[in-house]
């Protein structure tokens, strides 16, 4: 806790209007949003390349970050980071009784269904059970979080075969769109496939967002490969051919 009240004490200091750094004195809370993401993206990408020296410095930055949006809140006689913590330490304790109180939860899906139970006794201002998933969410990780909601109050297909059903389903009505020309219905129909992916993903216990970030970085080191075969000018005068012999040998690498 010391070096966290060095953290606090330094943002503190960085923003003092007469003494402090004029960079940092004139940010806003919504000047800092595109960097707040920003850190929060570089985390991630720690994460996913198992970079623990990375992350813990990613994790720092993103940690500066909270602590300047409470210092914000702290000038504007908001609130203060105490009440952050107060407020999460509460959400934790409340969200958690079969941890911290009687209640006997059988597995982790029966505590996320309990979690989102509480959610909506807390929320009352929400007036639908979807409410809740931030609009600026990435959309894969956006439909993923409003189908769990669905689902946590049973609007789930119980097994595999519907589904998978639905796929085909929403491809032929994409096909037909595509078949018509309707651009409009085109998008409709690609986006409701896209969704359907999703629950499939879902139900499968994979998270999309990642699985898809997988496919774009494995096409990335084969189409390194097929850019290797040639220099910077004469890849652009290959012919498909020859780009698809050069993309067929890098999946045998």
């Amino acid at each position: 806790m010391h070096k966290f009240q060095e953290l606090v004490d330094i943002i503190a200091a960085l923003r003092d209007p007469e003494t402090g750094c004029p960079w940092d004195a004139k940010q806003s809370s919504e000047s800092l949003v595109s960097n707040f993401i920003e850190e929060l993206y570089e985390v991630v990408e720690a994460i996913e390349e198992k970079d623990d020296e990375a992350l813990c410095e990613e994790l720092g930055d993103l940690m500066l970050h909270i602590v300047f949006q409470a210092q914000i809140a702290r000038e504007h006689q908001a609130f203060e980071i105490e009440d952050v913590l107060k407020a999460i330490i509460d959400k934790l304790v409340r969200r958690h009784p079969h941890v911290f109180g009687d209640l006997i939860i059988a597995d982790a899906e029966g505590v996320k269904m309990n979690w989102e139970h509480i959610k909506r006794v807390e929320k009352t201002d929400r007036e639908s059970v979807l409410d809740g998933v931030p609009r600026s969410m990435p959309a894969l990780i956006q439909a993923h979080r409003t189908q769990e909601k669905a689902a946590s109050v049973g609007f789930d297909w119980p097994d595999l075969p519907p589904v998978l059903g639905k796929i085909d389903e929403e491809r032929e009505e994409l096909y037909e769109a595509l078949n018509a020309g309707d651009a409009e219905a085109i998008q409709e129909e690609l986006g409701d496939l896209l969704f359907s992916i999703v629950n499939l993903s879902r139900k499968l216990g994979i998270d999309a967002e990642a699985a898809l970030k997988d496919a774009t970085r494995k096409f990335y080191r084969r189409f390194r490969y097929v850019e290797d075969q040639y220099n910077k000018t004469d890849i652009h005068e290959a012919s498909l051919e020859e780009l698809e012999f050069h993309w067929e040998s890098a999946k045998k690498q």
